[in-house]
C-alpha cells in the first residue's frame, strides 16, 4: 500500500469525511438485528482510522448520528447511544496509544450527562496527540450547525459577514474543509452532512454497505480521487 501513501501526498488529501450508511441493510439482508450491523460498523470504523493512519490522511470525519436520528425507533436510539459509550470506553486506551485525536461536532448538550462526560474525557485523553485526527459527528445536522453558527456571529457583535466569517464559527472551524467525500451503502444524496464545507469536496458513492468497508476500499476510493481534475470553478 506504500504506493497509496504516496499518491496522498502528491495530491495533497488531507481530509476525507463518510456518511456510514447501510448498517441496518446490511444487517437484514444477513437476517440479523440492526444491533449487529451497528456493532460490525464499529469494526469498519476502526479499520478506516487504522488504513488513514497508514496512507498518511491527516483528519476522518464520520457521521454517526444525525439530528433526524431521533426520529427513529427509541431502542434503537438508546442503543446507538450506549454503542458510542461502549466503544469509546473499549477502545480510548488503544487509540490514545495509536496516537488518535477524537473530537466532536454536533450538538452534544442534548445527550445525556454521562455520554456528554464520556465523550469530553475521550477529547481531553487524546488532545496533545499528533496522529489522525478523528472527528464524529454526533447529533450533527449542518443545517442546525449553520443556523449555530448564525446565532454566535449575531451574539458576537461582527459586523462584516464573509464566508470565512462564517467558517469560524462551526464546529468544523479547526480543520480544512473534506476533500473527498464518501458515501457507503448506495444513496445518492448527502443527508445534512457538511453542505458548507463539501461545496468542492470529490464524491464518491459506494454501493457496498458501511460494514464491508475496509482499508482496500478506503485504498479504491484514494485512486479515483487521484484522476479527478478539482477545478474549483475555474
Amino acid at each position: 500500500m506504500e504506493d497509496i501513501k504516496k499518491i496522498v501526498e502528491e495530491c495533497d488529501l488531507k481530509h476525507i469525511a463518510i456518511i456510514m450508511d447501510g448498517n441496518r441493510r446490511w444487517a437484514k439482508e444477513r437476517n440479523l438485528p440492526s444491533a449487529f450491523g451497528h456493532k460490525k460498523g464499529v469494526d469498519a470504523l476502526k479499520a478506516a482510522m487504522r488504513a488513514c493512519d497508514d496512507f498518511g490522511v491527516k483528519y476522518l470525519t464520520v457521521y454517526a448520528f444525525s439530528t433526524e436520528n431521533w426520529n427513529r425507533k427509541p431502542e434503537e436510539v438508546n442503543f446507538l447511544m450506549d454503542l458510542l459509550a461502549q466503544t469509546l470506553k473499549n477502545e480510548l486506551k488503544e487509540m490514545n496509544e495509536n496516537n488518535v485525536v477524537i473530537s466532536f461536532i454536533g450538538d452534544t448538550t442534548k445527550l445525556s450527562p454521562k455520554l456528554q462526560e464520556i465523550l469530553q474525557n475521550s477529547v481531553d485523553t487524546t488532545k496533545n496527540n499528533t496522529g489522525v485526527n478523528l472527528q464524529i459527528a454526533f447529533n450533527y445536522g449542518s443545517r442546525d450547525e449553520i443556523v449555530h453558527a448564525v446565532r454566535e456571529i449575531i451574539e458576537s457583535g461582527e459586523k462584516e459577514i464573509t464566508e470565512e466569517t462564517i467558517s469560524k464559527h462551526l464546529y468544523t472551524r479547526n480543520i480544512p474543509d473534506p476533500d473527498l467525500l464518501v458515501r457507503t451503502g448506495g444513496e445518492m444524496r448527502v443527508s445534512n452532512y457538511l453542505l458548507w464545507q463539501i461545496a468542492y469536496s470529490e464524491i464518491i458513492v459506494m454501493d457496498k454497505f458501511w460494514p464491508e468497508f475496509d482499508k482496500d476500499a478506503l485504498a479504491e476510493c484514494i485512486l479515483e480521487y487521484n484522476k479527478r481534475n478539482r477545478r474549483f470553478g475555474k
